[in-house]
């Protein structure tokens, strides 16, 4: 028989079966079990044995995300693998106005939560994927979030877009930017720098 780990541990996520720990996201709780938790990450293994444990472990309460971005990160505990639908726009609300703008953001906030948890390989999954889907109007905040949590894949090739596809004033017009010069104001000196360098090149 063909190896079926990642669906046994899939199944198991999904029914909560052996469950000994909940997890409580917003208005949603997720149950799991603190020996496979542990075993992928360092962070979880403080949190629930070592001496960062919670008074209270058998339900923990995560502030500062959503419940989707923490389902999807449990996902990749569990299968070591991204959720389909995070490259499925289908699945996002109907009354978004920019479907691939939302489900950008939601990688966005996968990586700041693979960053939290010290899970190294879905960080750079995230980095990745953020690579490829940069334009004028997600490239200032990415660039914001690879400055914060060191993503030197992903800040490089933000810095590359804005230089080489003579889009700096129209990523200059974007609230994201606005926030890029408030949190990273060094920036903006080695955005020129490149601008210059490309230009100089031509």
């Amino acid at each position: 028989p063909k190896p079926k780990l990642h669906q046994d541990l899939t199944d198991m996520l999904k029914s909560g079966e052996g469950a000994d720990v909940t997890f409580s996201v917003g208005d949603q709780l997720f149950p799991a079990h603190r020996c496979i938790l542990a075993a992928r990450s360092m962070v979880f293994r403080a949190e629930l044995f070592g001496a960062m444990k919670e008074k209270d472990a058998h339900c923990i309460k995560i502030q500062d995300m959503e419940p989707a971005v923490f389902e999807a990160l449990l996902h990749f505990v569990y299968t070591d693998s991204m959720p389909d639908d995070c490259d499925d726009t289908d699945s996002l609300p109907d009354d978004c106005d920019d479907n691939a703008a939302v489900n950008i953001v939601a990688i966005q906030h996968l990586l700041v939560a693979a960053d939290r948890y010290g899970l190294d390989r879905l960080r750079l999954l995230c980095e990745a994927k953020l690579c490829r889907d940069i334009d004028v109007q997600t490239a200032a905040t990415t660039l914001a979030l690879a400055e914060q949590h060191q993503c030197t894949q992903l800040r490089g090739a933000c810095i590359g877009f804005i230089a080489s596809r003579d889009v700096l004033g129209a990523v200059m017009e974007t609230d994201g930017f606005k926030h890029l010069i408030t949190s990273c104001p060094a920036i903006m000196k080695e955005i020129l720098d490149k601008v210059a360098a490309v230009w100089s090149n031509k």
